[in-house]
């Protein structure tokens, strides 16, 4: 991505390797899709492209450092290779080159827009980190981390594709509510994926834990707990979250009482009130794809 060009050898290297290990770029897919069901897809749709590419590669090397983890997509993290210190800068510098591109080309909205999204991330990550002290975190305080951390973003996506083809503030506002909720459900089937078998192990993934997040299932369960339960599941989460037989026992606990069907329930429903929003558009080949998009995001194997 020329946008990433440096004339620093060190970031160029670190910029590189980045790129040759990019995901699924679900997210440029969003821009796309939505500016392609309220007009054309045009110059302003790629430079909306290129900051969410820019900002959502910023959030994952800070998130890697916050969380100090040294493997990303099974490959090594950038400060598992390059540190802490240089990490930290790397993050920044694609973070302020998402934001200059917008100012590059005067697209004024398009940065107030992702501007949004960087706050309510950051706010995101710092009120899930408050309320991990305590672990004892109810469910709306759950939807409110998840809608600031991930939904946003996915928000951002879809707001700055409709804003890069129609000027009307109320269907940028529309998207940005589509894109919340479809986020939403995007991120409760990501803390489903935590209670999936090891395809070698056959043993719960159960890296939330391991990390001490609180994620619905889990809530669900301690909702659903007496006093000495609720005791039990925080003591385990807290001191003893790489005792692997406390944390199968844990995961037994939540199977058993319904959390996972209630995280899945709470996850279609999500993807619901998303595609209503969605489907209240006029029918094209751009929202049967956003349509597919979704399902995708929520029916993914991995």
């Amino acid at each position: 991505m020329a946008s990433m060009k440096s004339s620093v050898p060190l970031l160029d290297m670190v910029t590189k390797y980045i790129l040759k290990r990019k995901g699924k770029q679900m997210r440029p897919m969003f821009v796309f899709l939505s500016a392609g069901l309220h007009g054309q897809i045009c110059e302003s749709t790629y430079t909306a492209a290129s900051m969410i590419e820019l900002l959502h590669t910023a959030t994952l090397v800070h998130d890697d450092i916050v969380d100090d983890s040294n493997l990303r997509r099974g490959f090594f993290s950038i400060n598992a290779l390059w540190k802490n210190k240089i990490a930290v800068l790397v993050g920044d510098y694609l973070l302020s080159k998402g934001l200059l591109v917008s100012l590059e080309k005067d697209e004024f909205r398009l940065l107030k827009i992702v501007s949004n999204a960087v706050r309510e991330m950051s706010e995101g990550e710092l009120l899930q980190i408050e309320k991990a002290r305590r672990l004892d975190i109810q469910e709306d305080i759950y939807f409110e981390i998840i809608r600031k951390k991930t939904a946003s973003l996915i928000a951002s996506c879809c707001a700055t594709g409709a804003a890069s083809a129609t000027k009307d503030l109320e269907i940028q506002e529309k998207m940005w509510q589509f894109g919340e909720l479809a986020g939403i459900a995007f991120q409760i089937k990501d803390d489903l994926f935590d209670y999936d078998r090891n395809s070698s192990t056959g043993k719960p993934v159960a890296t939330d834990i391991r990390e001490q997040k609180m994620t619905l299932p889990l809530i669900y369960l301690l909702n659903h707990s007496n006093l000495s339960g609720k005791r039990h599941i925080i003591g385990t989460v807290k001191n003893h979250h790489h005792d692997h037989k406390r944390v199968a026992e844990l995961i037994s606990l939540v199977e058993s009482s319904g959390g996972l069907k209630y995280a899945h329930e709470k996850m279609i429903e999500y993807r619901s009130r998303a595609l209503e929003i969605l489907n209240g558009f006029p029918e094209n080949e751009y929202r049967k794809a956003l349509n597919d998009l979704v399902a995708y995001t929520t029916e993914r194997e991995k």
